[in-house]
């Protein structure tokens, strides 16, 4: 009797660690959703500044017409990407068309002293902030969601119930991989 008993509890404790263990995978399945709608809410506020940007090195570069139209293009691509993997690629290839706009202006004092353009470069700098807050936020949740899937005795839950890992969300910017130059005088 006392075996039957301990069988029983036993069954019990396991059935409530695999409830548990479920339930954290849900829990964390959602905040990475909930994270990925951040870093989408960052992303469409940059989108919302580029056409704006363009316009206004139009008006003093307007010669400089395919580097207007490679950020065009870029935001399409940005825009209509579906996965993190298709977002990662048109968010690499908008930043350099980005990095290419703002090198644009650089060639243009008048440009670089007007208000308008300097104010948009002001908040793509914000949204460029806020969008790295984003994908660490994201890449946290991601991280932790990884690892329980992945991760024995939780493995055998999250195969049984088909969570599958999420990709990290990673932005190259080649700016950063740059080693700063410092001279002495």
């Amino acid at each position: 009797m006392i075996a039957l008993l301990v069988i029983i509890g036993l069954v019990v404790l396991l059935a409530l660690y695999a409830v548990a263990i479920y339930n954290k995978l849900v829990k964390l399945k959602n905040l990475v959703a909930e994270a990925w709608s951040g870093i989408d809410v960052q992303l469409k506020k940059r989108y919302d500044l580029i056409p704006n940007l363009v316009e206004t090195v139009k008006g003093y570069a307007a010669h400089e017409k395919e580097t207007l139209e490679n950020v065009t293009r870029a935001r399409a691509a940005a825009q209509q990407a579906t996965t993190v993997e298709g977002q990662q690629v048109a968010e690499k290839n908008l930043s350099g068309a980005l990095m290419n706009l703002l090198a644009v202006a650089e060639r243009y004092p008048d440009l670089k002293a007007n208000t308008n353009f300097l104010e948009l470069q002001n908040m793509l700098s914000v949204v460029e902030g806020d969008i790295e807050k984003s994908r660490r936020y994201y890449n946290g949740n991601v991280r932790e969601q990884n690892t329980l899937i992945e991760s024995f005795p939780s493995n055998i839950i999250a195969n049984m119930f088909s969570f599958v890992k999420s990709a990290f969300f990673e932005l190259d910017n080649p700016a950063h991989k740059e080693n700063p130059s410092v001279k002495f005088s």
